[in-house]
């Protein structure tokens, strides 16, 4: 049974999920006559502005009930980007202190827009290790959200659920990015589970392990170089990500991500980042294949960050040019398919 502090903070976050609600199903717009469409699950409506803000509510969440996050407990995490504003935004519904321990080259400005504060290391890869030494020292909750999404519990708010409630038919395919991985096997487990005709789709990055992990069904795959699109691509293959329940890996490169985040932006208004680039390289990847085969039905994928910070880089030709990312070839690519 669970104290009135922990009851009142579990109720706090019950409030912030019915507050937003379920969250958009736009369509992404397609020459007409190809027999598929394709949708854009727009999380970014979230108050943290991405995906990454359910699994930040459901990791308080958990850690609250089992508690592991009393009142007053300060919280550590290893984070950076959507996770860390996502993280600092839900300490602070709960009147809790909180610290992103995140690369130097990280902006902290969002974590402390919402309250929290920022500890900057180099090397990146040692964030973890002074994020836990952090919390040991200081009697904090260190959330390490990437071995603790392997078990957290959705409570309901789970993403495929929600969106499969609101499309008209189930997907031929589902196409998601993964970060920690969590998202993409609670995906592939509903399909499964309930013998559904979707399949699931991860799209990856340059550098990350997923790709080559998956293809060579190898648990320890590691890249040991960081992933360049902020949210999604690991160097290693995270305890959450299930290969098992994934039907297919995309890679997508870097520049090809920035490039259709701007097709994105074209479409919707909505300043997205390259992760949700990202995912729509790797959606339309699967458009094109569903109408090589003659096959006609629905390809899902979502819009999991979005805001004006995006401007200032994915967007921004001279932040590209520093990047070393030519989108522009990509951008054609995109104009030949989908305007051609």
């Amino acid at each position: 049974m669970i104290d009135a502090w922990a009851a009142e903070a579990v109720a706090r976050l019950e409030e912030d999920r019915a507050r937003t609600g379920p969250t958009p199903l736009r369509p992404f717009p397609l020459p007409d006559g190809w027999g598929v469409r394709l949708w854009l699950k727009d999380e970014s409506v979230h108050p943290a502005g991405g995906l990454k803000h359910r699994l930040a509510r459901a990791l308080f969440r958990t850690a609250v009930t089992d508690g592991r996050i009393t009142r007053g407990t300060p919280v550590v995490d290893a984070a950076g980007g959507m996770m860390a504003a996502a993280q600092a935004y839900c300490a602070g519904l709960l009147g809790l202190p909180y610290t992103a321990v995140m690369p130097r080259r990280s902006s902290g400005a969002e974590v402390e827009r919402l309250g929290g504060s920022c500890v900057h290391i180099h090397p990146p890869l040692a964030v973890y290790g002074e994020a836990a030494k952090l919390a040991g020292e200081t009697g904090a909750h260190y959330m390490d959200y990437y071995a603790a999404a392997a078990d957290v519990d959705w409570h309901g708010d789970s993403l495929v659920e929600e969106l499969l409630g609101q499309a008209d038919r189930c997907p031929a395919w589902i196409a998601v990015g993964a970060g920690t991985g969590a998202t993409s096997a609670a995906i592939g487990r509903h399909l499964r589970e309930r013998r559904l005709p979707g399949k699931l789709a991860v799209t990856d990055t340059e550098n990350s392990a997923y790709f080559p992990g998956w293809v060579t069904d190898a648990a320890d795959y590691a890249t040991g170089m960081p992933s360049r699109i902020e949210g999604i691509g690991r160097p290693r293959m995270e305890p959450a990500f299930t290969a098992s329940v994934v039907d297919l890996v995309i890679p997508v490169p870097d520049a090809a991500s920035v490039a259709a985040a701007r097709r994105v932006r074209e479409v919707t208004g909505l300043a997205v980042g390259p992760a949700t680039g990202t995912n729509l390289w790797g959606a339309l990847e699967l458009v094109t294949r569903m109408r090589a085969r003659g096959e006609r039905g629905d390809v899902i994928t979502v819009i999991g960050d979005a805001g004006e910070r995006h401007l200032r880089t994915c967007h921004d030709d001279a932040w590209a040019e520093a990047a070393g990312l030519d989108w522009r070839p990509h951008a054609a690519h995109l104009v030949h398919l989908l305007d051609g």
